[in-house]
């Protein structure tokens, strides 16, 4: 399965977001997955690829021509794209892959999440959809979900578009047995 990983570019977090993005990467590795990312070097993009190479993995990035720049991208991507614009990239990302994984990030990681979820919801994508939560990182965007559903912004059923874990080994479980589904 070709897996998108979404993730944060930083490299100023907390020891513990690198150490599971590189198991998350490690383990896609292992179970015969490849990766499509944004490219980067650092954050956690570069922790999860590292992972995935550690373990014989195949990666595809996906950048904006205007991201080239030195120590910005990860150089040993087994292919790489670029492309003029974000939305350029994201759209590639989304074509090219089978399934999609959200770890921590900023904006951009926001947007790109809640527009795979927003596909779906929409039936226009039937990809499966996952959260990897560590930390706890994304408890405030599962509460603020329930909250919609609570509220009735959104649909009782919102929430069985995707999952959330806090175990990489279970994420992948999941992924696995929705693109067997499809």
């Amino acid at each position: 399965m070709k897996i998108c990983v979404y993730g944060s570019s930083s490299p100023e977090l907390d020891q513990v977001f690198y150490d599971e993005a590189f198991r998350l990467g490690r383990e896609m590795a292992e179970r015969g997955h490849s990766l499509i990312f944004g490219g980067g070097e650092n954050g956690l993009m570069g922790a999860c690829v590292r992972g995935l190479e550690s373990a014989g993995g195949k990666s595809l990035g996906v950048a904006p021509r205007f991201f080239d720049r030195p120590g910005i991208l990860h150089q040993e991507c087994d292919e790489f794209i670029f492309t003029d614009d974000m939305s350029e990239r994201k759209n590639i990302m989304e074509r090219e892959a089978d399934a999609f994984i959200a770890v921590p990030g900023g904006l951009g990681t926001f947007e790109e999440l809640l527009q795979a979820l927003t596909l779906k919801q929409l039936s226009q994508m039937d990809k499966p959809v996952a959260i990897l939560n560590t930390d706890g990182y994304y408890d405030a965007l599962s509460a603020l979900i329930d909250q919609a559903i609570e509220r009735r912004f959104a649909g009782v059923t919102v929430n069985e578009i995707f999952g959330i874990f806090v175990d990489t080994g279970e994420l992948l479980d999941y992924l696995e047995a929705k693109y067997e589904e499809d």
